[in-house]
């Protein structure tokens, strides 16, 4: 009975946002909570609430003061020069475009950490989409599947997950995986040339500067003042001149105020504007340094992430922004991203929790690794590899590389099977994993891009899907699974 309410609440929550019947961090929280109550456990639902959001609360405050430091870096004009070698590269031609996303994504990918992978990413490269009029959802698929690949790094977290699951060295499970992955992110870019190719035929090429210009044509029509002269005697007695200015987006203007929140007054589009008041030339490389330091603490682990976030994001802001007015609209300008990420991961905990507290993650574990047939021991490395798809998606890491990996390395010894294969293939589920509602990094993407996230669940799963077959059709050729 729990695997079916497991498999249920979990399809319930993927039909409704990708249907957009319900904002994601609505159905976090509904669903779970009333199939908490079919469960039977509804008295309990607080206890499993209150520890989710305790497991989560870490990554909620990293998330958090992540998104302020980046923020201010973009604000002060540290990414600058990155997006003008991107734009250097991409000449604004979309192709390029998404295929310079997956390898800035690829690049970012190696501190290890998928969120601040997104951060930096999507700063970088929103504002070419946006203004270059780009579907957001190829960007944010293309960033989520090139990190996926990438995240089986042995200091990423599925890797060392697994040595520490089986008690085998993370070197000897990563290594062998090399040529594998590579191929896998061969795809990834292949990938990304041609829904470049898709977005160049959709919109044609055009240069930065033309676009620009355009933009200024239009804003400079809409500000544009009509005069009308009325001749004759005012209600003084005089003759005078009455201007009337057309609005631009003020209050009660319709949809040109809905369009100018959505586009003008987006901070991060100033990013191409090179007289923004933000911008710290006289402070590049102390921000340059500061950036490079709080990276390698985090990849050193000096200290955990979310003190190193806490700290460089006082200290970026108190260095940047001296005067307390500044500081004060710097928080506000990023305001809206540090809500809605930090209130995606709250709302993930509630489901989190109800499907650990419940028993539910374990009850799907176990009728998979059940069902699977007896004939099938000896090539439990494709089975595992298969399995990693589905169940990374529907669980976290740790209840997968933990829960489940050792049942099947036990399964897969009994016909000898070596540990470290199936090691190794479960590794395979990485690129379809980094999309999973479970996981709190999609959301960092997804709410910095203001893409739904069920329109970028459509988009991305099969692609990222398809990606880990190919890891894994690879890894069978090359003799490693």
């Amino acid at each position: 009975m729990l695997t079916i309410l497991g498999f249920a609440m979990i399809a319930t929550f993927l039909v409704l946002i990708m249907l957009k019947k319900m904002s994601p961090i609505a159905a976090l929280v509904l669903i779970p909570a009333l199939f908490c109550v079919f469960v039977g456990k509804g008295a309990k639902l607080g206890d499993y609430v209150i520890e989710g959001v305790g497991n989560l609360a870490p990554t909620a405050a990293m998330l958090m003061f992540a998104i302020v430091y980046f923020g201010l870096m973009i604000d002060v004009g540290l990414f600058d020069p990155i997006v003008r070698g991107i734009l250097k590269f991409c000449k604004a031609d979309p192709l390029r475009i998404v295929v310079g996303t997956a390898v800035l994504a690829a690049i970012v990918s190696l501190d290890g950490d998928g969120s601040t992978t997104f951060m930096i990413t999507v700063s970088a490269m929103y504002p070419l989409y946006k203004r270059l009029k780009m579907s957001l959802v190829v960007m944010t698929g293309v960033a989520a599947t090139a990190n996926g690949v990438m995240n089986t790094l042995p200091w990423g977290g599925p890797t060392a997950r697994a040595a520490t699951a089986l008690k085998l060295d993370a070197g000897d499970i990563f290594v062998p995986m090399i040529p594998a992955l590579l191929v896998g992110l061969l795809f990834v870019f292949v990938l990304a040339y041609f829904l470049g190719l898709r977005e160049r035929k959709r919109l044609g090429v055009l240069s930065l500067e033309e676009v620009l210009e355009q933009e200024k044509i239009v804003k400079d029509e809409q500000e544009q003042e009509t005069e009308t002269v009325l001749v004759g005697a005012g209600a003084s007695g005089g003759s005078g001149k009455v201007r009337l200015t057309k609005a631009t987006g003020g209050a009660g203007s319709g949809t040109d105020a809905a369009d100018d929140g959505d586009d003008g007054d987006d901070v991060r589009l100033q990013g191409l504007d090179p007289d923004r008041p933000t911008l710290r030339p006289k402070l590049y490389w102390f921000n340059a340094l500061l950036t490079v330091t709080l990276l390698t603490a985090m990849i050193m682990e000096w200290l955990p992430i979310p003190v190193l976030f806490i700290l460089g994001a006082a200290l970026a802001l108190t260095v940047n922004f001296p005067h307390m007015p500044d500081q004060k609209a710097r928080l506000a300008a990023h305001a809206d991203n540090v809500l809605n990420v930090s209130g995606m991961v709250f709302a993930a905990a509630v489901f989190t929790g109800v499907l650990q507290g419940t028993g539910m993650v374990d009850a799907m574990a176990k009728w998979i690794v059940d069902g699977i047939p007896e004939g099938m021991g000896p090539h439990m490395a494709l089975v595992t590899g298969f399995l990693s798809l589905p169940l990374t998606y529907f669980m976290s890491n740790d209840g997968f590389y933990f829960g489940v990996l050792p049942v099947l390395a036990e399964a897969g010894a009994a016909h000898g099977v070596s540990p470290l294969e199936i090691a190794r293939a479960s590794l395979v589920g990485q690129p379809l994993h980094m999309s999973s509602p479970l996981v709190p990094a999609v959301y960092v993407l997804v709410g910095m891009a203001r893409v739904e996230f069920g329109d970028h669940t459509r988009f991305v799963v099969k692609w990222a899907a398809i990606t880990s077959l190919v890891i894994l059709g690879s890894g069978i050729l090359f003799g490693i699974i």
